[in-house]
C-alpha cells in the first residue's frame, strides 16, 4: 500500500551535482518527518538528512553538510536531495524514508560518483 519511489540516480562525475527525488503513495507525510539514509559498497547504511514536517528544521550528516539540501513539497508528497560538490565517498545507493521512530522506506537509487 505506502510506496516511496527514489528517482534521479545515476553516474555523475567528482564536483557534479544530482538531484534525488522521492515520490511517496499510499500514505500521506504531510505531518512527519521525511528524509535520506545512504549505503555504501560493503558498508552499513548511514544517516544523510532529515526534514521536518513544514521544511522547516532540517538536519544533515556532517560529511555532507553544507554540500547537500533537503527540501519537501507536500502538495506532492515528496521529499528531495540535492546533492553539489559530490565526492568518489558520496557513492553509495540512497534511500528515502518517511516517518520518525517508525520508518516507510524507499527501495534506493544508485549514485555513483566517478573521479
Amino acid at each position: 500500500q505506502v510506496q516511496l519511489v527514489e528517482s534521479g540516480g545515476g553516474l555523475v562525475q567528482a564536483g557534479g551535482s544530482l538531484r534525488l527525488s522521492c515520490a511517496a503513495s499510499g500514505r500521506t507525510f504531510n505531518n512527519d518527518d521525511m528524509g535520506w539514509y545512504r549505503q555504501a559498497p560493503g558498508k552499513g547504511r548511514e544517516f544523510v538528512a532529515r526534514i521536518n514536517w513544514n521544511g522547516l528544521a532540517t538536519d544533515y550528516a556532517d560529511s555532507v553538510k553544507g554540500r547537500f539540501t533537503i527540501s519537501r513539497d507536500n502538495a506532492k508528497n515528496t521529499v528531495y536531495l540535492q546533492m553539489n560538490s559530490l565526492k568518489p565517498e558520496d557513492t553509495a545507493i540512497y534511500f528515502c524514508y518517511g516517518g520518525a521512530r517508525s520508518k516507510y522506506w524507499g527501495q534506493g537509487t544508485q549514485v555513483p560518483v566517478s573521479s
